[in-house]
Formats: structure tokens, C-alpha cells, sequence
């Protein structure tokens, strides 16, 4: 089957119900998209698929219909998405395991709503745990790259 996946064309092998996560880091080698559970309920391995955030690790790769966007593709050192510079700006990384997951989390809800109140914030990342406990600088994040894009 033939995934896009970051602006690439990619030829896969792979079973039809294989895990887009498993299918992203071990078949494509791209390591952004982390595990966290494999249940879907920490959103360490969320991406986008047309611009919606999933969770890959319960997304079968024969479900996958559009374009699939991971951290890797969503900016670059020379070229940060707006999330990524408020992520940087607000410092809120600790152990940075379940970043990417947030920040492609937070990038659909900015895609979504332009200027979320604190409830929808909280509301759409609720989902995204990080045991580090970064949730109001993610907060605060969100709400500053929300006035750049």
C-alpha cells in the first residue's frame, strides 16, 4: 500500500491492521511518534491525518485515507510551526517524551479554533497526559501560538 506521510510517497508492506504507530517508527524509521500505551489514551503517538489529530497507535494503516503528518513534518529546526516556537518560548518540555504528541495535538485544535478559551484548551488536550505535569505551560503555549497563526 502507499502511504504520504510528511510530503513523501511511501511504498509499505505491511498487514492491513498493522498500527500506524508501528508502521511510522519500525517500516518508515520516522522515531517523532512515540509509544506511550497502545490504547490510545496518553497521546504520545498522536499525528495528522489531513490535518486531524489520531492516535496511531489504535489507527489501523488500512484505515489511514489522506495524508498523514507527523512532528517531523509539521516544522523543522530552520522553520518552526507556531506551536513549536511557543513550545520552545514557554519552555515546556521537562522529560519531552509526550511532546510530540501535544504539540500535534495542540496544532489540530488550532487548526480547529483560532483562538481557544482556557476550557476548550483544557478540554481538547485532556487526552494528552504528561506525567511531568507541564499542563498550564502547555496551556499558555496553546493561547501564544494561537496569536501567531
Amino acid at each position: 500500500m502507499q502511504l504520504v506521510v510528511d510530503g513523501k510517497r511511501h511504498d509499505v508492506d505491511v498487514e492491513d491492521d498493522m498500527p500506524l504507530l508501528w508502521v511510522l517508527r519500525d517500516e518508515l524509521n520516522i522515531k517523532g511518534v512515540k509509544y506511550g500505551c497502545g490504547v490510545a489514551a496518553c497521546g504520545a503517538c498522536t499525528v495528522h491525518i489531513d490535518g486531524v489529530a489520531v492516535r496511531s497507535c489504535q489507527t489501523a494503516v488500512s484505515d489511514v485515507d489522506g495524508e498523514v503528518t507527523t512532528i517531523n513534518g509539521l516544522g523543522t529546526p530552520d522553520a518552526m510551526h507556531a506551536v513549536q516556537e511557543a513550545w520552545v518560548e514557554h519552555q515546556v518540555a521537562q522529560c519531552g517524551y509526550c511532546q510530540s504528541g501535544q504539540i500535534m495535538q495542540a496544532a489540530s485544535l488550532l487548526a480547529e479554533i483560532k483562538m481557544p478559551s482556557d476550557a476548550e484548551i483544557d478540554e481538547a488536550m485532556s487526552g494528552n497526559l504528561c506525567r511531568c505535569g507541564t499542563y498550564p505551560r502547555i496551556r499558555a503555549a496553546v493561547k501564544t501560538a494561537a496569536t501567531k497563526l
